[in-house]
């Protein structure tokens, strides 16, 4: 295992992106009930910027797994999940989601946390992709932040969310570092925006799942 790799656990990532994004666990909740309702078959699952492995460690003890795909552009979050997931049921692969060339259909695909990074073009290019992925009647599910409709709501809610992140004991450098990004290192688009897109895509159907503070679930079904 590489240096930089052996120095970093899945475990502390996870509870550093619970000190960032409230109701973190409820994103994979979601996830996991719809597809169970959703679905009485083996899956096949492909997750889009994998990272550690959170949606998988979820997904293989909840969900009834056929084959599950990783999917990230970084070499060490991908060797990272490959150590923790050995079996027969996974496979990995390291691409940007934008050069993401796989000639196999899905029931699930899951993206969290990783669109707010491309542009307006490029998450419907993406978006796109992923519906050609999918079996008839397959599911996307992504859970972004989401840009309120006023300044004024935005204000208000990126207090909230300095706030909370100040409360599980972030420093308020770190808070203000935070906040900074936005517009400029992530782009939020709005709650109306991200079911557009879906539309755009190609999905006759586009719903919101879950909503809080300044993130949302929304669902796809092809």
């Amino acid at each position: 295992m590489k240096d930089n790799v052996s120095a970093f656990s899945s475990s502390e990532y996870d509870q550093e992106i619970k000190r960032t994004l409230p109701f973190y666990e409820s994103f994979y909740e979601q996830v996991i009930d719809v597809v169970n309702v959703h679905f009485k078959m083996e899956l096949t699952w492909l997750d889009i910027g994998c990272g550690t492995g959170k949606m998988a460690e979820v997904a293989f003890q909840k969900a009834n797994i056929k084959k599950f795909t990783f999917c990230d552009n970084s070499d060490q979050m991908i060797e990272i999940a490959r150590m923790r997931f050995q079996n027969k049921y996974a496979e990995f692969i390291t691409a940007p989601i934008q050069e993401l060339d796989i000639n196999q259909k899905y029931n699930v695909i899951t993206a969290i946390q990783v669109f707010h990074y491309l542009s307006q073009r490029d998450r419907l290019s993406v978006i796109k992709k992923c519906y050609g992925l999918l079996d008839t009647d397959g599911v996307f599910i992504s859970f972004e932040n989401f840009a309120p409709y006023t300044w004024t709501g935005k204000e208000l809610f990126m207090k909230r969310w300095r706030h909370y992140q100040l409360s599980r004991g972030r420093s308020a450098d770190d808070c203000d570092k935070h906040m900074s990004r936005y517009g400029k290192q992530y782009f939020p688009i709005s709650i109306s925006e991200h079911l557009k897109l879906l539309h755009q895509g190609g999905f006759h159907a586009a719903e919101i799942l879950w909503v809080s503070n300044m993130q949302v679930g929304v669902i796809g079904i092809k």
